[in-house]
């Protein structure tokens, strides 16, 4: 007889397989797709702001430019006229604003294409997207008042004073006043743009 110890029946165990699995999950599935969508809105926003650089410099440029000499008759007497954007605080305030807006739109596109080259976030965080909301809203407003303001001084120009002899001053100074509602029309585009560009702002902080 064998009186040595007994070994009991062998139970193996063997546990499941862990496997990761890239491919399911709602999380990795959809976060290629929301970079590409992501991707095309930062694109989107730098193309306005290469259209708001380019509306607020041909506003200033055209602003800068109005200027006109002639002549006007009043009262059976010829007199001298000379028209220059610089005469008007109104249009002064335009180009101000113009020229801010210009270089607010310049540094914002060189700081999202060399992100996007460099294939890093445009906005990194929330604070920062604030910022930029906020300066787009400032200048928009800005762009608003001074397009209000111009157009005011435009339209005094071309109907003149009521219940007054003065004339239409546009009308021996059609080239200035020409050039003048250029400038409007184009600071008005820029307000337009700059509140898309807000627009763009309240999707990207609806992310975070």
């Amino acid at each position: 007889m064998n009186n040595g110890p007994k070994n009991g029946p062998e139970v193996s165990i063997q546990l499941p397989e862990t496997k990761m699995t890239t491919e399911s999950g709602p999380l990795v599935s959809q976060r290629p797709e929301r970079c590409v969508t992501c991707r095309k809105a930062d694109v989107m926003h730098a193309v306005i702001r290469l259209l708001c650089l380019f509306t607020s410099l041909t506003a200033l440029s055209v602003m800068t430019k109005a200027e006109q000499a002639s002549t006007i008759s009043l009262y059976g007497f010829s007199l001298p006229l000379y028209s220059k954007w610089s005469f008007s605080d109104s249009f002064e305030y335009l180009v101000g604003v113009s020229a801010a807006v210009a270089v607010h739109s310049l540094l914002q596109l060189l700081i999202n294409v060399c992100r996007l080259l460099r294939k890093s976030p445009v906005v990194p965080s929330r604070n920062h997207a604030w910022l930029i909301f906020a300066g787009d809203q400032i200048f928009a407003y800005a762009m608003m008042s001074a397009g209000s303001a111009a157009s005011g001084v435009t339209n005094l120009n071309r109907t003149g004073i009521h219940h007054s002899p003065l004339p239409n001053f546009c009308k021996p100074l059609a080239v200035f006043c020409d050039r003048v509602a250029v400038s409007i029309a184009f600071t008005f585009f820029s307000c337009f743009l700059l509140a898309l560009s807000a627009i763009l702002d309240v999707v990207r902080l609806s992310k975070y």
